[in-house]
């Protein structure tokens, strides 16, 4: 078994100058004699039942129902194709078993899933685990392929809107390639692909996050930035093994099926993605650790400001309580002679009064006010 990486490919999105753009894609085909199958598995009422969407593109992208007698007429002709199962159940792990014949280590990783990117190999094929992004708690779709020279099995559990994208590539500008590794470096492109949207909003509400921060910042956002945080501790805990592995094979480490020194370009060019990926998912970090900082010292210092007011007016009211207390107590001639207006007026607010502008005076010109 072979540890690996995540591929870096850009879903159409590069990062230039700390911007996110699109660059165009590569023109790759899928499928040298090549037909595209798919067969879509779902949950119902607590079983797995096969959904009605099934189809098989052929090398002339007319589609064709998707079925085992389908794909095991193909695999005797030696036709290219490529099966996907969404959601394997009883039916879609007994079609790898029985019409496939995968190895049981195989069946039991692609049953339970969890697993870290890796290339395992087996007689004629190869199993490779890579992720893509998805829109669900964990923000991530682990996918097995089965590659080998007549065909090319992926397996998910969760949805992917990326092989959705590549499907209607494939059916609309009759992609071809005389090459299986070429269509693993398709699925494998739009995988990678897929990351790039997502950490386009990481960054977007980052920004957001900070703007705000320094408007009015509340429990909420600091909630939003671990959050983030979190999504891009799991995010690297698969995009950094994913890199691995894609630069060994891109050097020629590790062996796929029909891979020929031209395809070793565009895996290049998806290791380049994966690296691409992990340095944003880095920066975004180090943008969430500075946006935690924000938000500690701007509530550090609007508690600083409340702290210097409240100190202020306590300060003022300490002479004027140590006058009333001290006079009042000790001087009670004083006190009693006080028995008019114009004397109450003097000592009893023009004396407060004036100890109040001397202490003003005094903070001011400190510089503390």
């Amino acid at each position: 078994m072979a540890d690996g990486s995540i591929h870096d490919a850009a879903t159409g999105v590069e990062r230039w100058g700390g911007r996110l753009r699109r660059r165009p894609r590569p023109c790759t085909g899928v499928a040298a004699r090549p037909g595209v199958a798919s067969l879509k598995t779902r949950a119902q009422g607590g079983t797995t039942a096969t959904s009605s969407t099934q189809f098989l593109v052929d090398a002339d992208s007319t589609v064709v129902p998707a079925d085992r007698d389908a794909i095991t007429s193909r695999l005797q002709a030696g036709r290219f194709f490529w099966l996907d199962i969404h959601g394997p159940g009883a039916e879609g792990l007994g079609l790898l078993r029985d019409v496939f014949g995968f190895h049981p280590i195989a069946l039991e990783d692609s049953e339970h899933f969890g697993q870290r990117p890796k290339l395992d190999t087996y007689d004629d094929y190869v199993m490779l685990v890579v992720y893509g992004a998805n829109r669900d708690d964990d923000n991530l779709v682990e996918v097995h392929c089965f590659l080998s020279e007549h065909y090319l099995v992926t397996v998910h559990h969760d949805d992917c809107p990326a092989f959705s994208d590549l499907r209607a590539r494939i059916t609309s500008h009759h992609l071809h390639t005389d090459n299986s590794a070429f269509v693993l470096y398709a699925v494998v492109d739009a995988l990678v692909d897929s990351f790039f949207p997502l950490l386009s909003e990481f960054d977007d509400r980052i920004d957001t996050i900070e703007d705000r921060v320094f408007q009015a910042p509340d429990d909420a956002q600091l909630q939003e930035v671990f959050a983030i945080k979190r999504t891009l501790v799991s995010l690297r805990k698969v995009i950094t093994p994913e890199r691995d592995l894609f630069a060994r094979i891109a050097t020629g480490v590790l062996a796929i099926p029909g891979m020929t020194p031209d395809a070793e370009r565009y895996y290049r060019d998806v290791y380049d993605h994966l690296i691409r990926i992990s340095d944003l998912i880095d920066s975004y970090r180090d943008l969430t650790t500075g946006a935690m900082d924000v938000y500690l010292s701007t509530v550090s210092n609007r508690l600083n400001d409340v702290m210097k007011r409240l100190t202020i007016v306590a300060t003022i009211f300490m002479p004027l309580t140590w006058i009333t207390g001290f006079f009042g107590m000790n001087f009670g001639r004083l006190v009693l002679n006080i028995t008019g207006w114009p004397a109450f007026l003097v000592f009893g607010l023009a004396g407060q009064a004036l100890a109040v502008a001397i202490m003003l005076f005094l903070f001011k010109k400190e510089g503390w006010i």
